[in-house]
């Protein structure tokens, strides 16, 4: 196929020989499959910022470290130079994440670079050699269902030990291959520590694999791996060999109910004010 724009000066570079096919476009990129000498990879074409439809994406952002403070405050202005180091920041931090995770133990796709918002990396391939296709597409007996499952769970707690949370985990962003699951889309990756919505972007994680392997084994889809793991983290409890067994034990507590019935007074006189500024703007 005809080389994209972006492509261009890798492949005048040397680094990318061929673009064979459009593999696939989402929120955030475009994936090509492109041939690098006798190799087959995948080249990840990020979009520029106003044409990614990732929402919130400042929410994922929280917490990452800049290492040059003059770049940091560029960012933090908001200038040109500043916008374009929170491009490459948000392109590179992928990179990083895909290292940080192999050398854990989670299967992702080896990175071989990224080079002016182009990100080169291993395609993802079955028994014969075709593109791997999303667990999204992917039928299992319950057995199965099971089995990937306890990966996940255990891929899962191995990222959250190494201080990342992939943010946006479903079935879109798995990929299968004749070994199992493969963990893909990593660009919105959470520092667990450092990040306010951490807790809360792992459960919805969590959820979301237990919701699609439940459909073949219902017995996984009211699990609480999510909640155990957070929990165990949180107390400097969880390992790598950390046994899970995705149960949570209730804690029984007396509820305020003085400051819960605050809280709808609150709310009530909140809603009475937006309303009546909301009716005073229609009124002028």
């Amino acid at each position: 196929m005809k080389t994209p724009k972006r492509i261009l000066p890798l492949v005048e570079d040397g680094l990318v020989d061929e673009v064979i096919s459009q593999l696939m476009s989402g929120k955030e990129a475009t994936v090509y499959v492109v041939r690098c000498g006798d190799a087959i990879r995948c080249a990840k074409v990020y979009k520029e910022a106003a044409q990614r439809s990732f929402k919130q994406a400042v929410q994922y952002q929280e917490g990452r470290k800049v290492r040059n403070s003059r770049r940091a405050r560029a960012m933090e202005k908001g200038s040109k130079f500043g916008r374009k180091e929170q491009e490459n920041a948000w392109q590179h931090h992928e990179v990083d994440a895909l290292f940080t995770l192999a050398k854990a133990g989670v299967r992702v796709p080896e990175p071989f670079g990224c080079y002016d918002g182009v990100l080169l990396m291993e395609l993802v391939t079955d028994e014969n050699d075709d593109v791997a296709p999303r667990l999204n597409d992917v039928a299992m007996s319950a057995e199965q269902a099971l089995e990937d499952h306890a990966v996940m769970m255990h891929y899962i707690r191995l990222m959250l030990c190494a201080g990342i949370i992939h943010g946006d985990l479903s079935e879109f962003n798995v990929l299968v291959d004749e070994y199992g699951p493969v963990i893909i889309d990593l660009p919105q990756a959470v520092n667990a520590s450092a990040n306010n919505n951490a807790e809360r972007m792992l459960l919805r994680d969590v959820r979301n694999m237990n919701l699609y392997y439940g459909q073949y084994a219902p017995e996984l889809i009211e699990t609480q791996f999510g909640e155990e793991m957070w929990g165990l983290y949180q107390a400097g409890e969880l390992t790598p060999e950390t046994e899970l067994f995705g149960v949570v034990e209730a804690i029984e507590q007396s509820a305020d109910v003085d400051a819960v019935l605050d809280e709808i007074k609150a709310a009530f006189e909140q809603m009475q004010e937006n309303q009546a500024r909301i009716q005073a703007a229609e009124e002028d």
